[in-house]
């Protein structure tokens, strides 16, 4: 098949064109802008494109498909054409659909956990030999690619994205899927941008159990008290499976995790990974694998990417960055630092980067989610809100929102490094939260603070 690429630089578009291209596929693109790793990743297979921006010739009637990146505007030259031709138009988990259909598909969802939950699945089966196709949201220890795609392969495992699918097609991505196995992991109003009502987001998960095929399962996270609600009003005719925290228990900063066999091990920890953990370890059953097996696999698990990943240790302190952002991410992972390393001080730094995070309206869905923090601190930059074209917000209504009146806010990057660096961080655990990079932080010199 030749495939091309409408906005192919992206962190899931080029993920899937590499897929392809290894699958056999005959894979051009185009993008306005690349940046690494993407940029170096197409480049390696020979799917960079010569020239950055968009090119009407390279749609012609010789494309099988076109996939759609989100990056791109529905006012695309290459767009255009290719409706213009009538080509076949895929949005990018359309596509993936279309290569998983005769699989059984595996649906992780949640506004939190679904990217650790299928990353802890994915390593569980690579672990024992088990082959299976998947797209997932980070990159992961032992694995070449976040997307693979094979003809022979009995399970395709997808994680379930709630936002929308490409400048077209405005449906969330995890609604196109149709799983036969589903797991729910929690509800916590996000991407208001797009959902602008909290009811309105959880009509999305309402549909994606509806979209379970006749016969699947939903397993769901029980102390989460929307997805109970959904999953057990849902009419759909499937199997309903819930799962809740397992025991463990904290030891001189070791989490250890209570089985059948004892106390065990693990690299993970915090209340939210253990809940995911419980979460993975039945759709493992589901796909195979018996629950002792799981636990000898997960004991290896380190985390997914930028989920909770620990940057620097020494003996006296401790460094984690992580991709929490929303509310409910915050809390969680300010909560799980503090548990693990009680006895430290814990210093957690909060990045307001995404579009909901700067919304005045939306910043008092953060009251209390830096309490767990000995010193909490707060950075945004003005400059990202007017580039957002959203209102502007004050530091009064950050700190207002907080309800934390020991609150350190910095909206000038250089005040915040030079705090950061100022810190003598003996005994103390640093947590830092963003989407972004706090105006330009090096985070390779953040690592030389914990030594």
């Amino acid at each position: 098949m030749n495939v091309h690429f409408i906005a192919i630089g992206g962190s899931a578009m080029h993920n899937l064109a590499l897929a392809l291209h290894n699958k056999g596929y005959v894979i051009t693109g185009s993008d306005d802008t690349i940046f690494e790793p993407s940029k170096t990743r197409l480049d390696v297979k020979g799917l960079l494109p010569e020239v950055f921006g968009w090119f009407p010739e390279k749609i012609t009637k010789n494309l099988d498909a076109l996939v759609l990146g989100m990056h791109a505007k529905a006012d695309n030259p290459e767009l255009l054409k290719a409706q213009e031709l009538g080509l076949k138009i895929y949005s990018y988990p359309e596509f993936l659909y279309e290569q998983s259909k005769h699989k059984t598909r595996v649906v992780i969802g949640g506004s939190h956990g679904k990217t650790t939950i299928t990353s802890m699945i994915l390593h569980v089966m690579h672990y024992h030999n088990r082959d299976v196709d998947y797209m997932v949201g980070a990159q992961l220890e032992g694995f070449d690619v976040m997307v693979k795609l094979t003809d022979d392969n009995d399970f395709m495992v997808l994680e379930g994205d709630e936002y929308l699918s490409s400048p077209i097609d405005r449906r969330p991505k995890f609604h196109l899927y149709k799983p036969n196995i589903a797991l729910l992991s929690g509800i916590a109003w996000d991407h208001i941008n797009v959902f602008p009502t909290y009811e309105g987001y959880v009509e999305q998960f309402e549909i994606f159990l509806d979209s379970i095929v006749k016969g699947g399962s939903i397993t769901y996270n029980e102390e989460d008290v929307e997805v109970k609600r959904i999953v057990e009003a849902s009419e759909n005719a499937i199997r309903k499976l819930a799962y809740k925290t397992p025991e463990y228990k904290v030891e001189n900063g070791q989490t250890l995790l209570e089985t059948p066999e004892g106390l065990l091990p693990i690299e993970v920890f915090g209340k939210h990974n253990l809940n995911n953990l419980a979460g993975a370890k039945w759709i493992c059953q589901h796909m195979g694998i018996d629950e002792d097996d799981f636990y000898e696999a997960i004991t290896t698990f380190k985390g997914a990417s930028k989920r909770l990943e620990k940057i620097a240790e020494s003996n006296t302190s401790v460094a984690f960055k992580d991709f929490a952002h929303s509310p409910s991410k915050v809390e969680a992972t300010t909560n799980a630092v503090k548990e693990q390393y009680e006895s430290r001080t814990l210093v957690a730094c909060l990045e307001l980067h995404t579009y909901s995070s700067l919304n005045a309206e939306f910043l008092k869905e953060y009251k209390g989610t830096l309490d767990a923090a000995d010193i909490a601190v707060v950075f945004y930059s003005p400059h990202a809100v007017e580039i957002k074209k959203l209102e502007a917000i004050t530091q009064e209504q950050i700190a207002t929102a907080f309800k934390r009146d020991d609150l350190i806010i910095y909206t000038n990057p250089d005040d915040f490094k030079q705090f950061l660096f100022s810190q003598d961080f003996n005994n103390k655990a640093l947590l830092l939260m963003s989407s972004g990079n706090y105006g330009g932080l090096d985070f390779e010199e953040v690592k030389e603070l914990v030594f």
